[in-house]
């Protein structure tokens, strides 16, 4: 969706909660994402892979000039001679650690195999992000959400994709500059108290 489009849709969409719902869960991403880049892991659910959303914020970072928006698709699935941008499984998540950003993309149940490997990728430090369809499990999970429940009135959470991917790439919108926010410490902190001891015990 270009950027006259985008601006039909904000236009239309003017008077509901959905332009600033998503300008303020583009402004957690690009507060989440390292200015090094390549940290931004993008994850849907077995049946729904978001490489539309991948594509869009590809995109965006390369017209913004934030190469930390540019994604890692990660699928469910990889098949023998896929191309190297879209052969990185979900092995990846188990990598993932502070400095990392997760952004789950989730319109039905994520399934318990996502949740687990969000659930690590949480405790190991991991920024977690989720567009949903207000899965309780998830957003609980998760640092910020942006749910979408089916049946929404005025659009689905396609849309709701097109909307944050191009308020993400807008100049004025914040980016990490090392500091985290109280709550971000206060959850990160929580997570520590909560994790088992290590292995080693």
């Amino acid at each position: 969706m270009d950027a006259v489009r985008v601006a039909l849709l904000r236009e239309v969409l003017a008077g509901t909660e959905w332009p600033g719902a998503a300008r303020r869960f583009a402004g957690a991403l690009r507060r989440s994402v390292v200015p090094a880049g390549g940290n931004l892991l993008l994850v849907g659910t077995e049946g729904y892979e978001p490489w539309h959303l991948a594509a869009h914020l590809v995109d965006e970072a390369a017209w913004s000039g934030l190469p930390e928006l540019a994604p890692t698709l990660v699928r469910h699935r990889v098949l023998p001679g896929d191309a190297p941008h879209l052969s990185v499984g979900l092995s990846r998540l188990g990598a993932a650690r502070r400095g990392h950003t997760l952004l789950v993309v989730a319109p039905e149940q994520p399934g318990e195999g996502l949740l687990e490997r969000v659930h690590d990728a949480r405790r190991a430090g991991a920024t977690v992000l989720s567009l949903d369809g207000g899965d309780p499990d998830l957003g609980a999970l998760a640092h910020d959400v942006l749910s979408v429940p089916d049946g929404a009135a005025e659009l689905d959470l396609d849309t709701v994709q097109h909307l944050v991917s191009a308020a993400a790439g807008e100049n004025g919108l914040p980016v990490q500059r090392g500091r985290k926010r109280f709550r971000d410490r206060l959850a990160r902190l929580a997570d520590q108290l909560t994790a088992p001891p290590p292995s080693r015990w």
